[in-house]
């Protein structure tokens, strides 16, 4: 079984080939916002290294909508051109931590944070939309904090980026997987749209 692992979420992109559990290739770049020209040198790298591919795996986030969209959309040519599965899960399931439980939290903008509890590598609650008082209230827990990003409110909480190594290997036994083939980011609220004003004549 030969899989590809993909994280975006971040400002920090990571790509991991994996082939019968064994690594072959592992990749980081720092893109900020925009993964689309790094992301895709390291894929053709990827591409390089195999024949083929039979699973591509997705830091679903959350994070960067455009930055897992990028790599969503770079899966699904996976699956058009090699026929590979496609499987998504919860990037902060795959953060760099020597702890095998966790929490997980991050900056959602607007005023609210998101939380999630990870245990070996599967979300066992969230992530979920809370408030600032919400949250503080969540982590009155032994377990460690971590965030993907420096957080002003919760100065604590340890910096741990996604890896899609640990991604790869998680899909590789199966774990963790929220969805298939019909991936799409986790979208922590409905969408914020902004309505043109009514014209007048």
């Amino acid at each position: 079984m030969i899989i590809l692992a993909i994280d975006t979420s971040t400002e920090r992109g990571s790509v991991a080939l994996l082939a019968d559990g064994q690594l072959l290739m592992e990749e980081h770049f720092m893109a900020g916002r925009s993964h689309s020209a790094s992301l895709f040198v390291s894929l053709e790298k990827a591409r390089a290294c195999v024949e083929g591919i039979d699973q591509v795996v997705i830091g679903l986030g959350p994070g960067s909508y455009a930055g897992v969209r990028i790599a969503i959309s770079a899966a699904l040519g996976f699956q058009l051109g090699l026929g590979a599965a496609l499987t998504g899960i919860p990037s902060v399931a795959a953060l760099e931590t020597e702890t095998p439980e966790y929490l997980a939290i991050g900056d959602a903008r607007r005023e609210a944070f998101y939380f999630t509890r990870v245990r070996n590598g599967v979300c066992e609650e969230g992530p979920l939309l809370l408030s600032e008082t919400e949250l503080r209230a969540r982590l009155e827990s032994p377990l460690p904090v971590y965030a993907c990003e420096q957080l002003t409110a919760f100065p604590n909480a340890r910096v741990a980026l996604p890896n899609a190594v640990r991604l790869a290997r998680l899909a590789a036994i199966g774990s963790g997987i929220v969805q298939r083939d019909d991936l799409e980011p986790i979208y922590l609220r409905e969408p914020h749209i902004t309505l043109p004003k009514a014209r007048t004549i």
